[in-house]
């Protein structure tokens, strides 16, 4: 009796291969973080992390010293997580924009988010508004709201396109720095000033578990929620008549999603400071892996932009130790000639 070869549904082997690849990204990031947690100048090496991790998850004893705990917990832990949970947002945030606005040059900044922040923590550190209450990151997500607010009012009242919403975002921003600019020269200290200049630039210098758990919470409602409309950002690629005409409802979902990244990227500026080019670089970096369909493409970005803010942040606060540089300094000059050769490599594409 002969019997049929056994095959494989094609379907089947590439799923495999992408739960692999998910399995192997999620490998890599739990690697990077334990291992950055480990550079710097005390004596850590990465079983020392892990077994801080079980002893405060209570899966194990405390084999540490108090100073070598705090260390590890109450310090880099926090901190590298929420440069993990940074770089993921503003990835993500990056990716859902450019195609949400069809315009390769979006990122998370450009709706005037970051701008309204930055003069939300200005207004309250500088004039001391909110009477001691209102915290740097409650002013900075404050201001972000504002300005996002703004955006909305000033697009639909011209009209609501998606050019309208880019150039009133434009619009947005350039008011709110000035105003921050304004603040800072009339009524900042010299040393106020460094301090503000230097948050503006981003640093993760200030992080704790707060900051983390917040964040954390608002990147996981807003990854549920662009995944949701993973279908409609495939369609938002081919335009907005075409997305309609695929029964998508173009003016709602585009408020949903625009909505969800602006308070994404107002609750990680209020964390984190202002930190460019992530958002601009990283999508596109993950496309050219994954492709452009936006379920494959989301989770893609948001561990590669995990990954790259927790180098990133590691390098700035080593390399002229004991001075730490700015996270925004260190982006930018790792985001321009990368976004240069993305560029460069796409230039014959459309």
């Amino acid at each position: 009796m002969s019997t049929a070869p056994l095959t494989v549904a094609p379907a089947t082997v590439r799923g495999v291969w992408q739960v692999l690849a998910w399995a192997a990204g999620l490998a890599v990031l739990c690697a990077s973080v334990a291992v950055a947690i480990t550079i710097g100048p005390a004596d850590i090496g990465v079983g020392d992390v892990w077994s801080a991790v079980a002893a405060h998850l209570g899966w194990g004893h405390r084999e540490l010293t108090p100073i070598r705990d705090g260390i590890v917990w109450n310090l880099r832990l926090p901190r590298t997580l929420l440069a993990a949970v940074c770089g993921a947002g503003l990835a993500v945030c990056g990716a859902v924009m450019q195609s949400l606005l069809r315009n390769p040059l979006a990122d998370p900044f450009v709706l005037g988010v970051s701008s309204g922040a930055s003069t939300g923590a200005v207004v309250v550190v500088v004039l001391g508004a909110g009477g001691g209450v209102l915290s740097v990151s409650g002013g900075a997500f404050l201001g972000a709201v504002v300005s996002f607010a703004l955006v909305l009012l000033l697009s639909h009242t011209l009209g609501g396109t998606t050019d309208r919403v880019v150039l009133a975002g434009v619009a947005a921003m350039q008011l709110f720095s000035a105003l921050t600019s304004f603040v800072v020269m009339t009524a900042a200290d010299a040393e106020t000033t460094r301090g503000v200049l230097f948050w503006l630039l981003g640093s993760l210098s200030g992080a704790d578990w707060t900051d983390a758990r917040v964040c954390t919470a608002v990147l996981a409602v807003t990854l549920l929620v662009c995944a949701g409309h993973a279908r409609a950002l495939d369609a938002f690629a081919f335009g907005q008549d075409a997305a309609a005409s695929l029964g998508v409802y173009v003016a709602r979902t585009r408020l949903q999603l625009l909505c969800a990244t602006a308070l994404l990227t107002a609750a990680l500026v209020s964390s984190a400071g202002a930190i460019g080019f992530v958002g601009l670089v990283l999508p596109h970096a993950a496309r050219a892996l994954t492709g452009s369909g936006h379920t494959r493409l989301l989770p893609a970005t948001a561990l590669a932009g995990a990954v790259f803010l927790v180098w990133v942040d590691t390098l700035a606060r080593t390399v002229l130790d004991p001075q730490e540089v700015p996270v925004g300094v260190v982006t930018s000059l790792i985001g321009v000639p990368a976004f240069v050769a993305v560029l460069y490599r796409t230039r014959g594409t459309r």
